[in-house]
């Protein structure tokens, strides 16, 4: 209905044709919400339990002490419980690089990537998944991809032992509470 009303019933030629957008069925936007709905219950899930793992004595305290649920929660619950949200967005962020499947059907299996968020892509994990079993032993095609695999094992790893660093500072921060 809303497509027949304002777009003449063709929502991908008014795309392309009068906002000038090249537009691809699987795309990164795609790619973006299926991320979301991947990742986005395991981050709420650790983080739901961070924050119930916060002593009640601490939130009762403050509570006595005359502040308000909200500066209670804003000022003792969340820094108390901020390295085990920390580490939630961490482990989402993790999984949602290492997702092949969902980037290899929603954005088509593009090998060349642009900026264009409407365009397909192709992510390092879903690269190797795709060319690793049919690429010649020893070959250079082969050493390229094994090249791509540390590269994406050294990105992971910089960014675990940055984030761990980071959660050791927020518990030792805020673990005297």
């Amino acid at each position: 209905m809303i497509e027949l009303n304002f777009f003449d019933g063709n929502i991908r030629g008014w795309i392309t044709n009068d906002l000038g957008i090249t537009f691809d069925q699987r795309n990164a936007l795609v790619v973006g919400f299926a991320m979301g709905f991947a990742v986005i219950p395991t981050i709420f899930s650790i983080t739901e339990d961070a924050i119930f793992s916060v002593p009640k004595s601490l939130t009762q305290g403050s509570l006595a002490l005359g502040a308000t649920y909200w500066q209670t929660m804003t000022r003792v619950v969340l820094p108390t419980a901020s390295p085990g949200i920390f580490s939630a967005v961490m482990i989402g962020m993790g999984r949602a690089v290492g997702e092949t499947m969902i980037v290899l059907m929603a954005t088509g299996n593009t090998p060349i990537m642009d900026f264009n968020i409407f365009e397909g892509m192709r992510t390092l994990a879903a690269n190797l998944a795709v060319e690793v079993p049919e690429s010649a032993v020893g070959s250079s095609h082969y050493r390229v991809l094994f090249l791509a695999a540390f590269v994406l094992f050294i990105f992971t790893f910089v960014v675990n032992t940055i984030a761990e660093t980071v959660r050791q500072h927020l518990r030792k921060k805020y673990g005297s509470l």
